[in-house]
């Protein structure tokens, strides 16, 4: 027990600290990516419903393409693909490529991934909001971006909260996917931890523990959330 509490303290003889900040970078890029899968769902979720056919269609074609392809493909492509299209670019107007960060490929590829999921969980939720909500809101007088603002959108929080829950919970798992572009994140951190000390089994271990306290302490922030969505609601 005390050689695997020293695996774990923190300096040059242990590995708490490259742990810790492994797990720090899965934090940052879970919290990073959310908003920007959010707000592109947002968006796809209205283009779904809009009356033109062409955006509708280009909606569904989105999130078909993105909800088909593995999250591990769609990485690589972000990475690798944008990687080399912006070095060219750079080429010819810098006269010099540039190397893409993975922090941010990885935000950008498990954003496209997370926003074609949430669109359709937006999508349910806006449909189940009664049509009436609008035409009430017109009535009073509210333009159409105060209707969604002050009317549609706290019950849209509500109603697509447990789906997005979800969402969440799984975008905190994908984030290991992003060891495989070098970023250090908790994965890969503890993937060197093994290949330095052989203890497979304890450091596995260790990393299930960190995701699970992850997840536990998300649920208890999205039940919160939830509290606080559903104020003045009868349950």
């Amino acid at each position: 027990m005390g050689d695997w509490l020293g695996l774990l303290s923190f300096g040059p003889h242990g590995w708490g600290d490259e742990l810790a900040a492994g797990a720090a970078v899965t934090i940052g890029l879970a919290v990073a990516t959310l908003p920007v899968g959010l707000t592109i769902g947002f968006f796809v979720a209205l283009g779904k419903q809009s009356p033109d056919r062409l955006i509708r269609l280009s909606a569904e074609i989105y999130t078909t393409i993105f909800r088909g392809l593995p999250e591990l493909l769609t990485l690589f492509l972000v990475y690798y693909g944008a990687q080399y299209g912006f070095s060219a670019i750079a080429q010819l107007i810098l006269g010099h490529p540039v190397e893409i960060n993975a922090f941010l490929a990885g935000m950008v590829a498990l954003g496209l991934v997370l926003s074609s999921y949430a669109s359709e969980t937006i999508l349910s939720a806006f449909r189940a909001i009664p049509r009436g909500q609008y035409e009430g809101a017109y009535a009073i007088g509210l333009s159409r971006g105060r209707t969604m603002r002050l009317v549609i959108l706290p019950q849209l929080v509500r109603l697509a909260l447990p789906g997005l829950s979800n969402l969440w919970l799984n975008l905190m798992k994908d984030t290991a996917l992003v060891s495989v572009i070098t970023l250090n994140d908790l994965l890969r951190m503890t993937t060197v931890a093994v290949g330095t000390t052989k203890q497979p089994f304890f450091f596995y271990g260790v990393a299930c523990l960190i995701y699970l306290a992850l997840s536990v302490l998300s649920s208890i922030g999205i039940w919160r959330i939830d509290a606080w969505a559903s104020r003045g609601v009868e349950r």
